[in-house]
């Protein structure tokens, strides 16, 4: 067979590949919406095929439930959360701070920042509204949280790391699950504020 030969076959496949990406994409777009209108409990899986526009059969194709769906959406934000707080983190240490409480708060700045970028979704995951087990994930979550913000300090530093991460987590929560946005973001705001008084000097 030759190069010639072998190209559409690729060709199909890639085409098949994306659109099995972009129907993936649409049915988590859809549970999105679901999920934040009507809470885990209430989610219809047909409601969501339904907003996607395609089928049950093609949700289980990609995702084994309704349960999938939500932890999906976590572990996408997680991701783009994480991605948010190293990127704050790296540009700080590029621009030559290596003050552990400076670097901390680059990295809570850009995750609020993230929180009110995506306000719906993270207050989606703190309303104590999904799966059964989820509470656990959430709280291996803030744990491996305060493992990365321990890498930023001396190891005898832990209970402040400790101290430090809980009151963000209690922040993101508060600036999450607020119904007035602008409330959010001055809360956000006078949180940083004073962590970065905690750093000064």
């Amino acid at each position: 067979m030759s190069d010639d030969d072998e190209r559409p076959v690729t060709g199909v496949t890639v085409r098949t590949s994306e659109r099995g990406a972009a129907t993936r994409g649409a049915i988590l777009e859809a549970a999105r919406g679901v999920f934040i209108t009507s809470g885990f409990a209430e989610a219809a899986v047909t409601e969501v095929v339904a907003r996607a526009g395609t089928s049950v059969g093609s949700l289980y194709h990609h995702f084994s439930g309704k349960a999938d769906l939500y932890l999906t959406l976590f572990e996408e934000f997680q991701t783009r959360q994480t991605q948010r707080t190293r990127q704050a983190v790296q540009s700080a240490r590029a621009a030559g701070v290596d003050d552990p409480m400076r670097l901390f708060t680059a990295g809570a700045s850009a995750y609020l920042a993230g929180c009110l970028a995506e306000r719906e979704l993270s207050a989606l995951f703190l309303r104590g509204d999904g799966p059964p087990g989820f509470d656990v994930i959430m709280r291996e979550r803030l744990r491996k949280w305060t493992e990365r913000n321990a890498a930023l300090f001396e190891p005898g530093e832990r209970a402040l790391v400790v101290v430090l991460t809980g009151a963000l987590a209690m922040a993101v929560s508060e600036v999450s699950l607020s119904d007035d946005e602008d409330a959010s973001r001055r809360l956000s705001d006078e949180v940083l504020a004073i962590v970065e008084a905690i750093s000064r000097p």
